[in-house]
């Protein structure tokens, strides 16, 4: 009687939550039934489409202001986030859209530009953006892209208030991974943008207090666009001599081909 009980409420329940599911969560599982949505995806479920304030705070931007060289990437290696000072302020990563590489890294916002600015914008070189505000748009985005519902999304799992860690482990994703990531506006907009001549990594990251992260990450092997006062600032180097790397925030994914059986995602 009390198993009878038991199952019951456990009918009742599944119910419930198929029920409370969005028409976006229900698309996603339509294409992808054994995969969670990623965690960096969550605001497009967001009611009308908007947060009552700008998504990524200053000490979040840590996470998108760093950068450092490929060969960084070792076991042991020491990181801090937040090298580049003036990210954020007044100067862009990026300042030769057609010579490359894309702004990447530099999170729109609305004191520098406007929403319809930003997605309206020549791509660069090389580049192939499109601004979604849709969890179906950009599923439908990237599947086209491909060619096939056999990809997958892998996004960071950073922790607030750690700005030093120390590398443990790097895993190669792959090539010229389509980037997804949130703008810094109240409007819930993904930038959907294929950058050429990049490649994309996890890496496993260990702060001093033992708290563990992910880190996606992304590596430029054409900086000829880039910023040569930040590029300066932060590595000492001038544009188009070495690889340049990046994290990528909390708010933000890398689309890639899956060729294994495991779940598409990674949270």
């Amino acid at each position: 009687m009390e198993f009878a009980r038991i199952s019951v409420l456990v009918l009742f329940c599944l119910a419930f939550v198929e029920i409370g599911a969005s028409p976006a969560e229900d698309y996603w599982r339509s294409i992808w039934p054994n995969t969670p949505l990623p965690k960096a995806f969550f605001d497009l479920l967001l009611p009308y489409g908007r947060s009552n304030s700008l998504p990524i705070s200053a000490k979040e931007m840590n996470q998108y202001s760093t950068l450092f060289f490929e060969h960084d990437l070792y076991p042991g290696k020491k990181i801090s986030l937040g090298n580049i000072q003036s990210l954020g302020k007044t100067v862009r990563p990026f300042i030769k859209p057609t010579q490359g590489v894309t702004d990447s890294i530099w999170l729109a916002n609305k004191e520098r530009q406007s929403l319809e600015d930003f997605c309206e914008s020549p791509t660069a070189i090389g580049e192939h953006k499109h601004c979604v505000s849709s969890l179906e748009s950009m599923i439908d985005h990237v599947i086209s892209h491909f060619g096939t519902t056999k990809i997958k999304a892998i996004s960071s799992t950073f922790v607030q208030n750690q700005d030093q860690y120390v590398v443990e482990e790097v895993k190669k994703v792959g090539d010229n991974a389509v980037m997804c990531h949130r703008l810094n506006f109240e409007k819930v907009v993904f930038n959907c943008h294929q950058v050429q001549a990049t490649t994309a990594y996890v890496v496993s990251l260990v702060s001093p207090d033992g708290t563990k992260a992910k880190a996606l990450t992304v590596c430029h092997h054409d900086t000829k666009g880039m910023n040569s006062e930040l590029l300066y600032e932060a590595l000492k180097v001038d544009p188009g001599t070495v690889p340049v790397c990046h994290f990528i925030g909390n708010k933000a994914a890398a689309w890639v081909p899956n060729h294994s059986n495991d779940h598409l995602c990674v949270i």
